[in-house]
């Protein structure tokens, strides 16, 4: 099916195309849209991948992923190791050096100091950084040179390429941030829906949960790029809007996320207009499973940190709503062939993927006899199984998507065949997914019984990515509500394991100590993983250099897009 051909081709059909002689500017305007609309220009304050691809074509990191997964260089001029004398003996320090053509968007000189900034920034105890797991293990950040960053680790550190490394963790001007940091970082407006950058673009207005107008950043380092002198970057909408925009109506160049059916998309491709472009990478979509109390009757500074759940606590109940879900059903009905069942929260790389568990199977009766044999059971004959006073009533709550929300449908169908009562919520995703401390919507808060959506890592090792369910990285009032352990999971166990992943070296001996980690949370039912999905997305017929990253920002190339002639 044509699907089929889009996954298996789309390296092929999409490498970069020879570079067009072109002139900065040259080809007018680029139009994006999200229908995930960013709600703000910087990662630090929101886990939400619409705001770190949003923020990825102002800010920039020292080093990232390219499309093979290669870790490669961006503001400096190699990747450090060992050989090459830039990751110390002991493996305690890692020595960046800084290209001397990287300018801020306002000409001022790029330096070592920024660098260092930005690890203090985010590293601050009282500010609550989204991505803080990056800074893990970072004892100190020095600037010895203006072209010199030396990062220092509290110990060996065999993999230090986590900080600075990969969309999710840019640099920030420390001219334009110094004076907001900690606690007043998110009532910086101007800052953080204008940051200065040294990306290919520069915010010239920006609405949240609505339009970002761009320029081209006249101080980038290639006088030649971008070639587009504006871009227009339109959040809202759903899916299927954002995909007829591309694909039947022209009216936009990219589409991301397209999170429809594969008819759905076979059907906009035969618009004419545009194709669908996609890849495997580490995108999970899963349901998170909470571990603390949401009920609104409690404060809500309780209501994200007591534990445990009052029905979620049972193992056995956590067991059958992952047993009562049928994976390849969901699989076929929402993605096709770009999805696959997994079991797992970490699917890929191939070496971390654990064959632990296989889920690939309903089994409703099995689920059926697990609750009766743990004393839940049906007494009063309405359908809702109940023990010791408390029902197996959920409240399970997820973005507004009509993927997601055909499996609710089919989710809160099959749970009514075991017993469970599920009463469904779905949230504008700009809100969902956004970083507003005041919102009670916000995935971050979780204020339900389980909710669905997706994320995935950067590059190829899952060290951070894991490290976001240790339990310091709970999202609080404290923090701002920034943090990615949003289960709020917590396992003394768990922690001492990923501090010895951090300090191994090897890839057998890390692949087998994440896979542990990965079981820890399989096994204690703190998500329930449904599908491997493919990133899945549009591109103009007339959008040329278009290189689909799945390990990092699907935008980290933008300064190589140019119009193409047809």
């Amino acid at each position: 099916m044509r699907t089929r051909s889009v996954l298996l081709g789309a390296a092929a059909a999409f490498a970069m195309a020879p570079a067009a002689m072109a002139e900065r500017g040259s080809d007018g305007e680029v139009r994006i849209i999200y229908w995930q609309a960013p709600s703000i220009m910087t990662p630090f304050l929101s886990g939400g991948t619409k705001d770190v691809q949003a923020s990825s074509l102002v800010l920039e990191p020292l080093a990232r992923y390219n499309e093979k997964g290669k870790l490669v260089p961006w503001l400096v001029e190699d990747i450090p190791t060992v050989e090459n004398g830039g990751v110390s003996e002991d493996l305690t320090s890692v020595t960046w050096t800084i290209r001397d053509d990287i300018k801020w968007s306002d000409g001022s000189k790029f330096t070592s100091e920024d660098v260092k900034f930005t690890a203090e920034y985010c590293m601050n105890p009282n500010m609550g950084c989204a991505q803080r797991t990056k800074f893990e293990g970072v004892e100190s950040v020095e600037a010895p040179d203006p072209q010199k960053v030396v990062v220092n680790f509290d110990k060996p550190t065999p993999v230090p390429y986590l900080a600075f490394v990969g969309a999710e963790s840019p640099i920030i001007q420390k001219a334009q941030f110094e004076d907001c940091t900690g606690a007043t970082a998110p009532e910086c407006t101007d800052q953080n829906f204008y940051p200065v950058g040294t990306g290919p673009f520069v915010v010239t207005d920006f609405r949240p949960n609505d339009v970002i107008q761009l320029k081209a950043n006249e101080n980038y380092r290639d006088p030649d790029k971008p070639a587009f002198a504006t871009v227009t970057f339109k959040g809202g909408g759903d899916a299927a809007a954002a995909g007829r925009a591309v694909m039947e109506t022209g009216e936009y160049d990219y589409a991301w996320n397209l999170q429809l059916a594969p008819d759905v998309i076979k059907q906009m491709e035969d618009g004419g207009k545009g194709v669908a472009i996609s890849g495997f990478g580490t995108l999970v979509e899963r349901i998170m499973v909470n571990n603390t109390n949401p009920d609104p009757s409690l404060p809500e500074g309780e209501r994200a940190v007591v534990r445990p759940h009052p029905v979620l606590k049972d193992p056995a109940v956590r067991d059958a709503l992952s047993m009562a879900i049928d994976r390849p059903l969901l699989v076929e009905i929402g993605y096709g062939q770009a999805g696959r069942v997994t079991c797992n929260l970490v699917p890929a790389p191939e070496a971390f993927n654990s064959d632990t568990f296989d889920c690939s199977t309903q089994d409703i009766e099995g689920a059926k006899a697990l609750l009766e044999e743990a004393g839940w059971v049906d007494t009063d004959g309405d359908g809702v199984r109940e023990k010791d006073g408390l029902e197996l009533s959920f409240t399970y709550q997820t973005s507004t998507n009509a993927v997601r929300q055909d499996f609710q449908a089919l989710i809160k169908q099959w749970w009514g065949e075991i017993g469970v009562e599920t009463e469904l919520r779905n949230i504008d995703a700009s809100v969902f997914f956004g970083g507003d401390p005041g919102s009670p919507d916000t995935f971050q808060k979780f204020y339900a019984d389980l909710e669905m959506y997706a994320n995935l890592f950067p590059g190829t090792d899952p060290q951070a990515y894991l490290g976001n369910y240790l339990c310091d990285k709970a999202p609080t009032p404290e923090s701002q509500w920034q943090g990615e352990n949003v289960s709020r999971f917590c396992d003394p166990e768990y922690d001492a394991l990923h501090a010895e992943l951090t300090q191994t070296a090897g890839l057998e001996q890390r692949a087998e100590i994440a896979k542990q980690l990965n079981d820890m949370l399989i096994r204690a039912g703190t998500l329930i993983p449904l599908v491997h999905r493919g990133r899945l997305s549009g591109k103009s017929n007339t959008l040329g250099g278009v290189v689909l990253n799945v390990w990092d920002s699907e935008l980290w190339n933008a300064a190589d897009w140019y119009r193409k002639e047809m």
